[in-house]
């Protein structure tokens, strides 16, 4: 046995030495070192060796064993810079020829101020209603009735709302107020929620007004609340999103669902306050509606008036993204111009 492993040894050793790749040197480490191999078979055999024999013969076999492991490693390290060489040679890039220009996507600027907004009202203690309460497809019921819009108002009429074939009465919301009334059925105050999303009416497309935009609208219903407090909400959320140095007014407006109801304007943006073409020469521009919840729609839902009370409020995504960047075309939004959309 031992004329054996010297001759295992001077033919693996031959065979690593002549080995031209990485294969070629499995192929011998499987021959001589792998369970079959035929070191692993002298291994086997000596259990039929003499006690002295077995101490002579395990020693050198496993002297032989050592052996090719280190040549095998020590070749198979050449072999992989010899090969990795050849492949670094072969598949060589120019580095200095122009690469393909491949634009990446951004946040569409709607997305982008939805996404402030949100923030900015979550860290005033609102919360985003479940999107289940907010579908675009909805009741002429919820979206006029609850409301307390009057069966008569103009807002009804086919001219400002989309009424669809679903069934009678189906309509495409035109305003995400709807939302609030969902949030009050299923939730007892208090309530404190903002509901983004597109809303649909039947509008002449122009630079300032399109059939498809978004609004985001706000609820606060629980005990003791005061007009102070919309102001103070609106107030605040106009600081964050405008800036400090941009001055607010309100306005007596009149909605359906509110009483008493505001406007909030701020400077304008284009002329600082002074009067130009943009806002009309008043120096002002609105941006939301708001009021105190109508006492109708709180017992519409359930909710006592004389217990609760509550602000609502409303503002058009489009309208705070063209007033906050300058924007004078809502028509920008949707053509999908890269100019335009690359520049956010």
């Amino acid at each position: 046995m031992k004329e054996k492993l010297e001759l295992i040894l001077k033919d693996a050793t031959e065979e690593i030495n002549n080995a031209k790749s990485l294969q070629d040197l499995d192929n011998v480490k499987l021959n001589y070192l792998s369970r079959k191999g035929e070191l692993n078979s002298i291994k086997k055999n000596l259990k039929d060796l003499s006690d002295e024999d077995k101490r002579i013969i395990g020693a050198l076999a496993n002297k032989v064993s050592n052996q090719l492991e280190e040549l095998i490693a020590s070749k198979g390290e050449e072999l992989y810079k010899v090969e990795l060489n050849q492949k670094l040679n072969s598949e060589r890039i120019d580095i200095t020829l122009p690469s393909d220009y491949r634009p990446q996507g951004k946040v569409h600027p709607l997305t982008q101020t939805i996404n402030e907004i949100v923030e900015i009202f979550q860290g005033l203690g609102f919360s985003v209603m479940p999107s289940e309460y907010s579908p675009e497809v909805e009741t002429e019921y919820i979206n006029f009735d609850m409301l307390n819009f009057p069966p008569d108002h103009p807002a009804k009429d086919m001219q400002d709302t989309f009424y669809t074939k679903v069934a009678p009465n189906v309509i495409l919301r035109s305003q995400t107020s709807g939302a609030q009334i969902r949030q009050m059925l299923n939730q007892t105050p208090p309530v404190r929620v903002i509901s983004p999303g597109r809303v649909y009416r039947c509008e002449s497309v122009s630079a300032r007004k399109n059939n498809l935009f978004h609004q985001i609208e706000g609820l606060l219903v629980d005990k003791d609340i005061t007009f102070a407090d919309l102001k103070g909400i609106l107030n605040e959320f106009v600081r964050i999103y405008f800036g400090s140095a941009r001055p607010t007014r309100f306005r007596a407006s009149y909605f359906p669902f509110t009483e008493p109801s505001a406007e909030v304007d701020v400077q304008c943006i284009m002329c600082g306050g002074k009067g130009c073409r943009t806002c009309s020469g008043t120096g002002w521009l609105e941006v939301l509606g708001s009021g105190m919840v109508h006492a109708n729609v709180l017992r519409n839902v359930g909710i006592d008036p004389e217990i609760y009370s509550g602000f609502a409020f409303g503002m058009g995504v489009e309208r705070l993204t063209m007033l906050k960047y300058a924007i004078n075309d809502i028509r920008l939004f949707f053509n999908n111009d890269t100019r335009f959309l690359k520049q956010f």
